[in-house]
């Protein structure tokens, strides 16, 4: 049976009350309540004790990811599993406390109370930006690199989303805008969900339509023929390896020649150079300004706020 709504406001004040919102404490409710469901009741908090002090048994980065796989989650909440976090058995034993008073009335469901925690954790995993360094011993386009890595991690850990391909495509907008900041020309932009209908790519500035992917397709070069005919010029902007793809693509449509198709990296860094006037100083500003314009664009049109992008 589902929480009844005054159980999960109980649940809510302990997590006010004993700071169930980070990593580690997150991984031990998990925890505890994985081991609830393995348990006489009503529950010993003496049993979700470890022989070490000061540790809740059982905690650790792979139970933790055991319960968050099976829930459908494949991410790392803590490699520790919260176990030797500040305060870890003073939580362990409210939880426990709210089990067993749940459970002398008779309305103890310990899946449900798994769901609750499983909702937080996607809370929190929802709530993280993608991280990256940005080293300034390395070149830009290692530096762009390190960055669309570290999304292509994020898109391996939630499944069935196209994590790469949005960064790129708001990245892409952010540069655009950073590009055109002098000039009053406006940028479009649009969800990365959002129907293309009525439009010749992800961004049509004057007479060209620029179509930012990671897997050149022959519905795009067909749309790139479209373009074509209306009197547009497309363009491509993909990874090395969709580069290849999309020029064999372009020749099996009969449109060779007639599409630039661009390298990522090598679009995003000529521009990250020459906005920064080929200063190293400057340049790296110009990546922290894109970065930001990127942020907003994505609270404004994205609904997913882990998609924004954080500089370590």
């Amino acid at each position: 049976m589902p929480l009844s709504s005054k159980q999960r406001e109980e649940l809510d004040a302990l997590v006010e009350a004993f700071d169930f919102k980070t990593k580690g404490p997150l991984a031990i409710a998990l925890t505890v309540v994985d081991q609830a469901s393995k348990e006489e009741l009503p529950l010993d908090p003496a049993r979700f004790r470890s022989p070490k002090a000061g540790q809740v048994k059982g905690a650790g980065g792979a139970a933790t990811a055991r319960i968050l796989l099976r829930n459908g989650i494949d991410r790392v909440l803590a490699s520790e599993g919260g176990r030797t976090s500040r305060g870890s058995i003073e939580r362990m034993e409210a939880l426990i406390a709210t089990m067993n008073r749940w459970h002398a009335a008779g309305s103890l469901d310990i899946p449900a109370i798994e769901g609750y925690w499983i909702e937080r954790v996607k809370a929190f995993f929802s709530a993280t930006p993608i991280s990256f360094k940005m080293d300034p011993a390395l070149g830009l386009r290692s530096i762009l690199r390190n960055l669309i890595s570290k999304a292509e991690e994020r898109q391996s850990e939630t499944r069935g989303t196209q994590v790469v391909g949005t960064v790129m495509q708001h990245l892409v907008g952010a540069k655009l805008e950073a590009a055109f900041s002098q000039r009053s020309i406006e940028i479009p932009h649009h969800g990365s969900n959002q129907n293309d209908t009525g439009r010749g790519g992800d961004f049509d500035l004057g007479d060209v339509s620029i179509h930012v992917t990671t897997s050149p397709s022959g519905p795009l070069l067909q749309k790139c023929r479209k373009n074509i005919e209306a009197g547009a010029k497309p363009i491509i902007v993909t990874n090395s390896s969709g580069v290849i793809a999309a020029e064999v693509l372009s020749k099996a449509e009969g449109i060779e020649g007639r599409v630039d198709i661009l390298d990522f990296e090598h679009f995003m860094v000529t521009n990250f150079h020459e906005i920064g006037g080929f200063s190293s100083g400057a340049t790296r500003e110009v990546v922290t300004d894109i970065v930001n314009r990127y942020n907003v664009i994505i609270e404004k049109y994205e609904t997913d706020p882990s998609l924004k992008i954080e500089i370590d």
